[in-house]
């Protein structure tokens, strides 16, 4: 009895010998219930992949024609009505405000004007397709194979505004073979606006007045898409070739199926044995056992070499003494949600140290990194105001940095940062240059600092390809009356250069490495900078 025991003891603490049993039999179940698998079946995941992409095409169309429908209105609510240096600029507004306008143009007879300056006159030189009450559509306005002409056209009054075929297709991401059309005449005719040109009515199984979504025809599937407007109705066909589950040859899909979940399975259950050996329930125990440390990467005035603040830095410091980087701990708490418990405990621990001494220099700041559930959800507001009170440390010193890419829902983030800002907080973007924040919206957020991203700053004068990207986002922060920070800047050269483009700030190993809390003390107190030393592996 203690031998078999001891079997099943040197088995258990073998997590891929039970991974590989359990995918064994897992695969042995699933190849024999393959065979129960029917048609109808595949049939079924079909129209389900279908239902979720014409959902989905619906939705992003609707953006198009709804911000095409606002463009109008914008421009028909302004009191402009001649062609001059003020109409452009109103022209261009609008078509900086929308993602999806193109062009947008302003008709008086013989007398046209455009925010694209003076490229092909936007004037359609047909009837609109749909003469609504309030709007005319011109549909598939060109078929020529070039994505800057426009292929969808909304006039109301004078004013014209049109998406181009390369919005069109950004938005609406067509399989292969596949069609976009718009039916009018209550499904009398279409027209195709992305994709092949179809049959129509596209066969014998098609019922202009059915109320059926998904039409099942032998070679295609057919979503109609109801829209907000009764003039038109939107249809998407897709061959059923292109479908990911095909119809023949369905037995080949399920047996390498079957293996692959089979697979899964047993990889679950490794999953489930080194759950506690996972990094993630070691970053869980590390939070409890105080193993996370903040550092702290000094900002300095690059003339005067001042240091007026500091980015706080969460590092992890394992009991054997060895760092894990950042690159593999954050992610994965981005992921799992412990993330905001770090923020949370970043935040409480820069208030800990460095609270006496913001106290005593006013003009000091600190700022702290949010994820983006710290952006999206108002949480971060309440925590910080309860930690400055204990503390009495004000809002102004403590920063917020925030990624491009951490900006999920513009407009979410807008409200909850600018509830911060609100209350006094700096708001910074960090890494600024590498993820999807554009002019248009960079505008309208609440934001105070542009941190350039050491990428830019390393190619400044080496990379001819990107070194002139650093002084275009100066001169833009400038512009917008931001100020700007460089990271990364680790040479004289890069520290004057930068100077001369008119920024004012710097952190980086140029001036010191990451410090803990007693170093930055220091370095605030004697009013130095240390020497050369490298002090991010230092205990806290």
């Amino acid at each position: 009895m203690s031998a078999l025991l001891a079997t099943l003891r040197q088995i258990f603490h073998r997590p891929w010998l039970l991974a590989t049993l359990a995918a064994l039999i897992s695969a042995c179940v699933l190849l024999l219930a393959s065979v129960g698998v029917n048609l109808q079946q595949i049939r079924e995941s079909e129209r389900a992949v279908m239902n979720a992409r014409g959902e989905r095409f619906l939705e992003r169309l609707e953006q198009v024609f709804g911000q095409l429908r606002e463009g109008v209105d914008k421009l028909k609510a302004q009191p402009l009505r001649k062609c001059d240096a003020a109409m452009i600029a109103a022209l261009q507004q609008v078509g900086l405000s929308y993602r999806f306008i193109y062009e947008a143009a302003y008709v008086d007879g013989t007398v046209t004007c455009s925010n694209r300056g003076g490229q092909r006159s936007p004037e359609p030189l047909r009837p609109p397709d749909i003469h609504g009450p309030s709007y005319s559509y011109w549909l598939n306005t060109t078929t020529e194979p070039n994505e800057n002409l426009a292929a969808l056209m909304l006039g109301s009054g004078r004013f014209l505004v049109s998406t181009s075929r390369g919005h069109l297709t950004d938005a609406v991401d067509l399989p292969r073979g596949g069609s976009l059309l718009v039916v009018l005449d209550r499904g009398a005719r279409a027209i195709p606006v992305l994709g092949p040109a179809q049959p129509w009515p596209p066969g014998d199984g098609w019922a202009s007045t059915s109320s059926e979504l998904l039409v099942e025809l032998v070679d295609r599937l057919i979503y109609r898409m109801p829209t907000k407007s009764p003039d038109y109705q939107l249809v998407l066909i897709v061959p059923r070739s292109d479908m990911p589950l095909k119809m023949n040859g369905m037995l080949w899909v399920l047996f390498p199926g079957s293996l692959l979940v089979a697979t899964c399975i047993g990889w679950l259950v490794l999953q489930l044995i080194q759950q506690r050996r996972s990094m993630s329930s070691e970053l869980q125990g590390a939070l409890r056992r105080g193993e996370l440390q903040v550092l702290y990467q000094p900002i300095f005035e690059l003339i005067s070499r001042r240091c007026v603040g500091a980015e706080a830095l969460v590092r992890w410091r394992r009991p054997d003494g060895t760092l894990t980087s950042p690159d593999l701990f954050i992610p994965m708490a981005e992921n799992t949600g412990q993330i905001c418990e770090i923020t949370d405990f970043v935040l409480q621990r820069v208030l800990e140290q460095l609270g006496q001494l913001l106290r005593a220099n006013r003009s000091l700041y600190i700022s702290v990194n949010l994820a983006a559930c710290d952006v999206m959800e108002p949480r971060i507001g309440p925590i910080a105001a309860r930690l400055l009170a204990l503390h009495h440390v004000a809002a102004s010193q403590i920063a917020f940095e925030v990624t491009e890419r951490g900006l999920v829902d513009v407009v979410v983030a807008r409200e909850n940062l600018q509830a911060l800002r609100a209350v006094g907080h700096q708001v910074l973007i960090d890494d600024f240059g590498t993820g999807y924040c554009s002019l248009a919206y960079l505008q309208t957020l609440p934001v105070d600092c542009l941190k350039i991203d050491k990428a830019f700053i390393d190619a400044l004068g080496h990379d001819a390809a990107s070194s002139g990207v650093a002084p275009h986002i100066i001169r833009m922060a400038h512009a917008l009356q931001l100020r700007v920070i460089a990271e990364g800047v680790e040479f004289e050269d890069q520290a004057e250069l930068l100077n001369s483009e008119g920024v004012i700030y710097g952190q980086g190993w140029l001036f010191a490495h990451p410090l803990n809390a007693a170093h930055f003390v220091e370095l605030i107190t004697r009013d130095r900078r240390p020497a050369g030393r490298r002090l991010d592996d230092e205990p806290a």
